[in-house]
């Protein structure tokens, strides 16, 4: 059985460049094991992850909401949202080059950006360019000197659904000039079923593949350390239970991890490697994280107070986890960090795989009953 796409009109949204209404269509693909993936072209967001767990029950994994307005009054969570041009934040809103100094907008307290400034990838409507068995294609140009940022930046996200449940995204970028591209996905997970909050995501176990993290200050602005993580709370690479972690972070000034996590050796790699797993052992349901990118910035919602979301459901802090494949942040004023730079004659590919599966063989020892 192949993959099925459905498309439907979700709502009417302002597009933010033309400030014209404009009709937003969501598109849904579907496998032959039962699990579902909607897209929309309001900020290319990942809106619906549905999947069954090791018992048939089918949950909708990924959070989000049913509406437009939803989207647009929520938009300081990024939920479901990509990232540009530049994922994450940029010191003092500048950078230089070649000697050369620009400044990008500041839209946190005028003090740094974040996650592309003001009107980010995250809130403008992507066209579609391909809808097919094959995935779903947008493509979004961004104009030159938008948010600040130089150069006419052309850029397409691929997302594809196939028969082993891996959701497939690549991220593809062009430009007319030199400037800065650091691309992402804040798609907000819980394995147990997107409403059901932090007791769902307490019993989440989390690995991830880093011997060090993106040293930061008290505005997680990067120093410029790569720390190691050795007898630190951000010591994943063996599994841990979130409930013992989190615990661990309330007499701290970040109540949770919102942390870049070196993987990957810190280098970009040609083809995709795991860099994480996400594993929720009552349901049986498993996430692995696989990119070709060096930074995953791993985030417990340490910020999400009570929004209403998909199905009048409430989305809470420490409710769900984010695990934002990138680039390190403020890279661009860290010479010594992986570049972000992009120049007229290359082009960006930023790929990451989503593999969820279901351990069937731990039904017996998980305490659920089917």
């Amino acid at each position: 059985m192949s993959i099925e796409l459905e498309e439907e009109i979700f709502g009417l949204a302002v597009n933010p460049l033309t400030k014209s209404p404009e009709m937003v269509r969501r598109y849904t693909l579907k496998n032959a094991k039962g699990m579902s993936v909607s897209v929309i072209q309001l900020g290319a967001i990942i809106q619906s992850v549905c999947l069954p767990d090791a018992y048939k029950k089918v949950d909708d994994v990924c959070l989000g909401f049913d509406d437009i307005a939803s989207y647009v009054a929520h938009k300081g969570a990024y939920i479901g949202g990509t990232l540009g041009r530049v994922a994450n934040r940029v010191a003092n809103g500048e950078y230089t080059v070649d000697d050369t100094k620009v400044s990008v907008t500041k839209n946190i307290d005028d003090k740094f950006q974040l996650h592309g400034g003001f009107v980010g990838f995250d809130s403008v409507i992507w066209e579609v360019v391909q809808k097919s068995a094959e995935g779903v294609v947008f493509r979004h140009v961004s104009p030159h000197g938008h948010e600040g940022y130089p150069g006419r930046l052309t850029c397409l996200i691929t997302y594809q659904l196939d028969n082993e449940n891996r959701l497939w995204v690549r991220y593809e970028a062009t430009t007319d000039r030199s400037t800065m591209v650091n691309l992402s996905s804040h798609a907000y997970f819980n394995l147990a079923g997107h409403g059901s909050g932090s007791k769902g995501l307490a019993e989440h176990t989390v690995e991830i593949a880093a011997d060090h993290i993106v040293g930061t200050d008290e505005l997680q602005i990067p120093t410029g350390e790569l720390v190691s993580v050795d007898d630190t709370v951000f010591d994943l690479r063996l599994p841990v239970l979130m409930r013992d972690r989190l615990m661990q972070f309330e007499d701290r000034l970040i109540k949770g991890y919102d942390n870049c996590f070196v993987v990957n050796g810190g280098q970009l790699q040609k083809t995709v490697a795991k860099v994480a797993k996400i594993v929720h052992p009552p349901s049986c349901r498993v996430l692995e994280v696989w990119t070709n990118q060096p930074g995953m910035q791993f985030y417990t919602a340490n910020n999400l107070t009570s929004i209403v979301g998909k199905n009048c459901t409430n989305y809470v802090r420490h409710g769900s986890f984010c695990v934002e494949t990138e680039k390190f942040p403020d890279a661009m004023n860290h010479p010594e960090f992986p570049s972000i730079r992009l120049e007229a004659d290359q082009k960006y590919r930023h790929d990451v795989l989503y593999w969820f599966k279901v351990e069937e063989s731990w039904k017996c020892c998980c305490n659920n009953d089917p």
